[in-house]
């Protein structure tokens, strides 16, 4: 063979070559590394808007803890502030229930005490008059003895 018949045909064979590569083979390769590329770039977006997401709501959720703890600050405020209201409330319903509890004693030692005071009286003319009647040795009308005592009481009160 020829060596002139050989290149040629080795060139003929080479752009054969090159176009079956280009149409079928290069085309095919290139569009798989295009639509790779692409997919990489897409997830890179994706994994930045994901990143700042992901601040947006770190960001909304110390938001949201202050916000509570604040809530819950004034929450207990209030509650402090409504205990030793109604503590002061106690105090005071209890200071009142504790007065009406000692007037009312006092008024009841106060009606034992004229009770006694007037049993006392009764007994003390009856005891005037026994003893009277036994001194003048006759009987003195009670009515008329208890009369005296209270007007010697009534002067006794005023003088």
């Amino acid at each position: 063979m020829n060596i002139n018949m050989t290149l040629v045909l080795q060139m003929v064979v080479f752009g054969l070559f090159w176009w079956f590569s280009k149409k079928y083979v290069w085309v095919p390769i290139m569009q798989a590394l295009n639509e790779r590329k692409k997919g990489i770039a897409d997830s890179l977006s994706a994994a930045e808007r994901a990143k700042t997401d992901q601040e947006d709501a770190q960001k909304n959720a110390d938001k949201v803890i202050t916000e509570a703890k604040d809530q819950a600050a004034d929450i207990v405020a209030k509650a402090e502030k409504r205990g030793s209201t109604v503590v002061e409330e106690a105090k005071d319903s209890a200071k009142v229930e504790g007065d009406r509890i000692l007037t009312a004693a006092q008024a009841e030692v106060d009606q034992q005490a004229n009770r006694a005071r007037e049993s006392l009286r009764g007994e003390v003319a009856a005891l005037a008059a026994a003893g009277a009647s036994k001194i003048l040795g006759k009987e003195i009308d009670a009515k008329s003895h208890a009369k005296l005592i209270d007007e010697l009481v009534g002067e006794i009160k005023a003088g």
